[in-house]
């Protein structure tokens, strides 16, 4: 989810690797292993002081998908493919019904079986977990709410049929709702492991096709292949993390890392350069935006709203900013995601018509505004290039001057869903899956979780929920087309960019495709000639 601007670019250049796996700063295990080199995929990380982020149920990312896994996942060609569910039936469109595999273990060798997915899913939604994202990804499980709520001790609509079938009943038919059981929220814990309390997450007794078997604080991660895992051992022996080891670009050329994103674009892009052809590139399913408290002046007027939208001016933004290396956001959908069209009508850059918006607002001008505090993720004092440039246009053709406030980054999404924030924030999504629900229902149906903003509007709403159980599938888009030009006519969002994705890659590292949302790339990954 995602973390635009200056976050929205962190998490695209550690989209492949999970480099967010990160750790706390607390003293490690003392255990290291010999990693020959040669067998090792070598990348460059850091860590995050916040524990919350290694917990599947809680992670504001999308996870570790090396160590944990879940009943579905997506395959490199973003096909939905069977992981821990060898096999599903769907009755009604309302209940699923899952059949484990029988060769499906927990890195200690204790089989999986459907309780532990009972367990797993009741605990990231009890309210002893108060997960950002658990209603967001399981919500549509019937009893969830309740549960979230403190309503009730259990989920009624999963039931055990026996060790290896899971029964899950959801709400409506929702064509959307296996896509979101790819999210860490639905991923599978091993109770004993959770529950032995602690920074258990350290040692996670995980499912998936790699075992964390050390991790040193501030100097690496490794994993090693799981020789059990139930699609096949993967063929990369060892993946190995190297914390705070330097620039990522500059230990990709020195060879001491063999996949990054590289931030020197048109000296890559020139064939004269000897890397050229290491440089992979791609359209990311992201959009980026700057979010409108609408609950609070003077963004509760839209004509403020729309006022500094067209105060905005993406261009001269992109090639500042971003170098020229994005795309122009003029709305919600991303290219490449169902919905998007090139024939929405965006609210365009026009200085004279934004301060005449000001001037019709409630506010009468920018004399009349409130103090408007921006909040974004970063350290002490500094503003980053893409909020200054923002507060400079602003000013330039409002008259109106912010203040920037920053949240660790660590703890910026925490601060975000607590509502510690001003009356504009940084914002943005990246795909958890290819539908456009995932991007208008999650971020902009009145109280969902995602909805930052605080933004209400009952005809969208209704529009969203026909959408949900729409079965034909040219209405169900032509649905979300009409949400995306509601939302673009309502400003509740400053939309900015869509993101481009550069990664280099060493030719020896065989079988890597862009995709453009995580998936655990690394189990169909080889190593020819290291």
């Amino acid at each position: 989810m995602i973390k635009r601007n200056s976050l929205l670019i962190s998490l695209l250049i550690g989209i492949l690797i999970s480099m967010f796996v990160t750790a706390s700063a607390s003293p490690a295990p003392a255990w290291k292993i010999d990693v020959p080199l040669n067998q090792a995929l070598v990348l460059a990380g850091g860590e995050s002081s916040n524990p919350r982020e290694y917990d599947p149920a809680t992670t504001h990312g999308s996870g570790d998908k090396l160590a944990y896994s879940g009943l579905v996942s997506f395959d490199p060609n973003l096909n939905i493919t069977p992981d821990i569910a060898e096999t599903w039936d769907v009755t009604d469109g309302t209940v699923y019904t899952f059949h484990l595999r029988e060769n499906a273990y927990f890195h200690n060798g204790r089989p999986v079986i459907a309780q532990d997915f009972v367990y797993s899913w009741e605990r990231a939604v009890s309210p002893a977990i108060a997960s950002d994202t658990a209603l967001t990804y399981l919500g549509d499980i019937v009893g969830v709410k309740e549960m979230a709520a403190g309503q009730a001790d259990h989920i009624s609509g999963l039931k055990v049929i026996d060790d290896l079938t899971l029964q899950v009943t959801i709400d409506a038919p929702k064509p959307y709702f296996i896509l979101k059981l790819t999210y860490p929220t639905a991923f599978v814990v091993d109770q004993s492991n959770v529950e032995q309390g602690g920074e258990w997450y350290r040692e996670p007794n995980g499912t998936g096709p790699y075992i964390l078997a050390e991790w040193t604080s501030f100097e690496r991660i490794v994993y090693q292949a799981n020789q059990d895992f139930y699609l096949g051992a993967p063929s990369i022996p060892f993946v190995v993390v190297n914390l705070y080891a330097g620039d990522p670009q500059r230990l990709y050329e020195s060879d001491e890392v063999d996949i990054t994103g590289a931030y020197s674009i048109e000296r890559f892009l020139d064939p004269a350069e000897p890397l050229h052809n290491e440089l992979l590139t791609g359209v990311g399913l992201c959009t980026g935006y700057v979010v409108f408290d609408t609950t609070h002046p003077p963004f509760d007027d839209v004509n403020v709203r729309k006022a500094f939208s067209m105060a905005f001016n993406r261009q001269q933004y992109i090639d500042i900013v971003m170098g020229g290396h994005a795309l122009p956001a003029v709305g919600l959908y991303p290219p490449g995601l169902p919905g998007f069209s090139y024939e929405l009508k965006g609210l365009p850059y026009d200085p004279a018509q934004a301060r005449e918006l000001l001037k019709q607002s409630k506010y009468g001008g920018a004399e009349g505004l409130p103090p408007i505090v921006y909040t974004n993720g970063g350290t002490g004092s500094y503003v980053s290039a893409d909020v200054a440039a923002l507060a400079e246009m602003w000013q330039k053709n409002l008259g109106v001057t912010i203040t920037v406030e920053n949240i660790e980054p660590n703890y910026f999404f925490e601060q975000i869903y607590a509502g510690n924030h001003g009356q504009l924030l940084s914002g943005g999504w990246c795909a958890d899956y290819p539908d456009p629900e995932n991007f208008a229902d999650i971020l902009f149906h009145t109280g969902s979780t995602q909805n930052s903003g605080g933004y209400s509007n009952p005809a969208l709403d209704a529009l969203l929920e026909q959408a949900r159980v729409e079965q034909d599938v040219t209405k169900r888009i032509a649905l979300y087309k009409q949400a995306e030009q509601m939302l673009v006519d309502d400003a509740p969002v400053l939309f900015t960019t869509h993101s481009l994705s550069y990664q280099l890659v060493k030719p020896y590292v065989k079988g890597y495709v862009f995709t453009p949302f995580d998936i655990p790339i690394e189990r169909y990954m080889w190593l020819d000639g290291k």
